[in-house]
């Protein structure tokens, strides 16, 4: 007798893991361990142990001490950071630096610098036109910190550091972990987008919106690449310029 050739079975979907609730929340406790809320408050509180003051006797922020805390506080969130993926079984690599070419993502990052810029221009212009209720700081408080030229050369380095190293190494794991614990990476970017400018409300409001897109375009290039090199090199180059500028105006 013929015996019909059997059926070919069609391939079935690949069920992807299911996410347990005790997962999501070691996840947001990731994320708040490493977000600086806890680092900062234990740095500000030992060194206000150590009497070291943050504000000098004329009420201004002490440089010294804000750069202090900037500088050990990225030591610390990039040490986290890699902590946890360490105890994860995540590799340093694959999730925050990629595996394309370093060069090659440093110098795509020097050439995000112009767009940053662009979009900071048009993001004031549309703040100034349909919300200039949002500039309610004259002036950024920041650019206090900078009394002399060694100062500036100071902050420039911090704002590198603490601006540029660890908030992109910030953005990146929390990106990661939206991605694969709390709904997606694109929802991570958005999130994360919205605090970094939240994060700025002492510059005012409208540097809060400003910083707040800013964010979400380092955040989109990040989930785009898979390297915090770019956008690092970027953020850090936008930190700077912004010092610089800042430093002249001021003739130090």
């Amino acid at each position: 007798m013929f015996d019909p050739a059997p059926a070919t079975e069609l391939p079935q979907p690949v069920a992807e893991p299911r996410v347990l609730p005790s997962e999501r929340v070691l996840a947001v406790l990731e994320i708040f361990l490493i977000s600086g809320i806890p680092t900062q408050i234990l740095l500000i509180s030992a060194m206000h142990s150590f009497g070291m003051a943050m504000r000098t006797a004329d009420g201004a922020m002490s440089p010294g001490f804000v750069f202090t805390v900037s500088l050990i506080d990225a030591v610390l969130v990039v040490g986290l950071v890699a902590m946890l993926l360490h105890m994860r079984r995540e590799s340093v690599r694959d999730v925050l630096i990629g595996r394309g070419r370093v060069l090659r993502e440093v110098l795509f990052g020097f050439a995000l610098i112009p767009l940053v810029f662009m979009v900071v221009i048009a993001v004031m212009v549309l703040v100034l036109t349909y919300a200039p209720s949002l500039r309610n700081v004259p002036r950024n408080p920041l650019e206090d910190l900078i009394r002399n030229r060694s100062d500036a050369i100071i902050f420039g380095l911090v704002v590198m550091i603490a601006g540029g190293v660890r908030e992109e190494v910030q953005r990146g794991f929390i990106v990661h972990r939206f991605e694969g614990y709390l709904g997606g990476g694109l929802i991570g970017v958005l999130v994360y987008g919205v605090l970094f400018g939240l994060g700025h409300f002492e510059q005012g409001w409208d540097a809060s919106v400003i910083t707040a897109f800013l964010g979400v375009l380092w955040g989109l290039v990040y989930l785009r690449r898979r390297s915090v090199i770019a956008p690092m090199v970027s953020h850090a180059g936008f930190n700077l310029a912004q010092v610089v500028k800042a430093a002249v105006l001021r003739g130090a």
